[in-house]
């Protein structure tokens, strides 16, 4: 027999592996049979999966209405407090109206409900009341619609419902007090006092719809964070300084900045309703979201660790721990089937222990999910695992021969597998080469 090459010890996971070279029969015909043994050690399963960073919030301010902007008070890149103004937008047709109720108002409140003239007049005063609060609330309600803001649209929507009821009570109360006058229960003059109190009210409720409209022309931060100029970065939502322009035709499309101007510094500027002025992104705590493979999403929980690669910052790496998994799936970027697992960044470390970049949301990552571990396991290459008729398999070194022997895997590693049964720490098997064994070849 011919000599043994020298032995070479190979570290896999925290288990060591004698690996040797050796024949597959005991003749002197040199083969690519290794063996090796197995060991004891610690296996960590990884799943990959492709992800990007997310911020904690974003939130669009758009322009309630048409009209210019008159005054903006940030900067791109500045940090703003939540409810703080960060601009201010002239529309002057709400604040025309404004004016308009609010000399309906004082007429309301100096006329006491003037001569009704009978209860033909009476209805006719009626009618043109309704028609004037369904008008107003109608104006408030487009008005409200138009806001991007969904907390301060909800608000003023709530403002308009309860302002409408409330006045179809009053209008209903001055309607009952005519028909008592009719019955002649009532007199006239208690009806007009109670449609008086309808007119009022209606009165009252149209300043206060138009004078929330004109004071939703003071936009405030939504969120804290960062500002950006301009909606969020898509080919459907153009930057502000595309859409602004010295005319009402901007909004038909994008204008080109002159030379020598500040697009950051658009100032004056006209600007259709819903046209987004700026965005507010909280980067307060950034997060991740990876797409995760169908075979391996039932294998993620709520609190695993991660460690996550970034195309935009080599050599670094950033720790991560998973927040929630979606119950819903989605297409992945691959064409299966994937579920978005959302996870907690945390700052990083370059290759030289310094701390990382801080990402921007919307990078491309590497997400590396361990999803389980085995300490102090029976460990063997993963090379050595062969499959036969459908199950995993060994061969291992029993009485000086090769034998078939069946196993039962845990946790899997990317070069390291445990077994969990059929296997003892310190077995002599075959790790490379199996395609050339026999049942019953010698093993030396």
């Amino acid at each position: 027999m011919s000599a043994k090459p020298p032995r070479s010890l190979v570290l896999a996971a925290a288990g060591l592996f004698l690996i040797s070279s050796t024949a597959a029969s005991c003749d002197d015909e040199q083969t690519d049979v290794r063996l090796g043994a197995a060991a004891r050690g610690t296996v960590a399963e990884i799943v990959e999966a492709p992800g990007s960073v997310t911020a904690r919030a974003a939130a669009t301010v758009s322009a309630p209405a048409a009209g210019t902007l008159d005054d903006l008070r940030v900067e791109s890149g500045q940090r703003v407090g939540r409810g703080q103004v960060l601009a201010v937008i002239d529309a002057p047709d709400l604040e025309a109206r404004r004016r308009s109720a609010e000399r309906a108002l004082e007429q309301a409140e100096n006329s006491g409900g003037g001569s009704i003239g009978g209860t033909s007049g009476f209805t006719a005063v009626r009618k043109k009341t309704d028609k004037q609060a369904a008008d107003a609330f109608q104006d408030a309600r487009e008005a409200a619609g138009k806001i991007t803001d969904p907390a301060l649209r909800e608000v003023l929507l709530k403002q308009v419902d309860a302002a409408r009821q409330q006045y179809e009570a009053a209008s209903e109360a001055a309607g009952s007090a005519l028909r008592s006058v009719q019955r002649g229960v009532a007199s006239l003059g208690e009806a007009v006092s109670s449609l008086s109190a309808a007119q009022r009210l209606q009165a009252q409720q149209a300043y206060e719809l138009a004078d929330a409209a004109v004071e939703a022309l003071t936009l405030r931060a939504p969120v804290a964070g960062v500002v950006q100029l301009g909606g969020t970065s898509s080919a459907s939502t153009p930057a502000l300084s595309d859409l602004l322009a010295q005319g009402p035709l901007a909004a038909a499309g994008p204008t080109s900045t002159l030379p020598g101007v500040d697009e950051a510094v658009p100032r004056g500027g006209y600007v259709a309703a819903g046209t987004p002025i700026l965005t507010v992104v909280d980067v307060s705590k950034l997060g991740l979201t990876a797409e995760v493979d169908e075979t391996d999403v039932l294998l993620v929980k709520a609190g695993v660790k991660a460690t996550v690669e970034l195309d935009a910052a080599t050599g670094a790496s950033y720790p991560a721990t998973v927040r929630a998994i979606d119950l819903l799936p989605t297409t992945s970027s691959r064409g299966g089937v994937s579920y978005k697992v959302r996870l907690d960044l945390a700052g990083g470390k370059d290759a030289d222990g310094k701390p990382a970049p801080t990402p921007r949301p919307g990078m491309s990552a590497v997400v590396r999910l361990q999803v389980r571990e085995a300490d102090d396991a029976v460990t063997v290459p993963a090379s050595a695992i062969i499959n036969v008729d459908g199950k995993d398999t060994v061969w291992a070194v029993r009485g000086g021969s090769y034998q078939r022997v069946p196993v039962t895997l845990g946790v899997q590693g990317e070069d390291v597998v445990q077994v969990t049964n059929g296997l003892t720490a310190g077995e002599r098997i075959a790790v490379a080469g199996a395609d050339e064994i026999r049942p019953g070849d010698k093993a030396s």
